[in-house]
């Protein structure tokens, strides 16, 4: 499991949680920040820097946001979701 950035960080691209993450997982993929969910390790220091609060638990991502999981894992190669 990891964290998954979802739409309402589209655009926006705050990058307060790129600073408070330990293992810098977390990328700028054009539009949006995506985590690597491979480098993640779960600690969720970034989801309260979120001023958007796109930052979710992978298994607490809203059903209308699921192809934000798909966007990160395709951008990182994984190509399954």
């Amino acid at each position: 499991m990891t964290y998954v950035i979802t739409s309402p960080c589209t655009d926006v691209k705050d990058r307060s949680c790129v600073d408070v993450c330990p293992v810098d997982c977390i990328h700028d993929s054009g539009a949006q920040m995506v985590i690597d969910p491979v480098e993640c390790i779960d600690c969720g220091a970034c989801v309260p820097e979120c001023p958007v609060e796109a930052i979710f638990f992978e298994s607490d991502v809203p059903d209308g946001e699921r192809e934000s999981m798909v966007r990160a894992e395709s951008f990182f190669g994984q190509g399954n979701a």
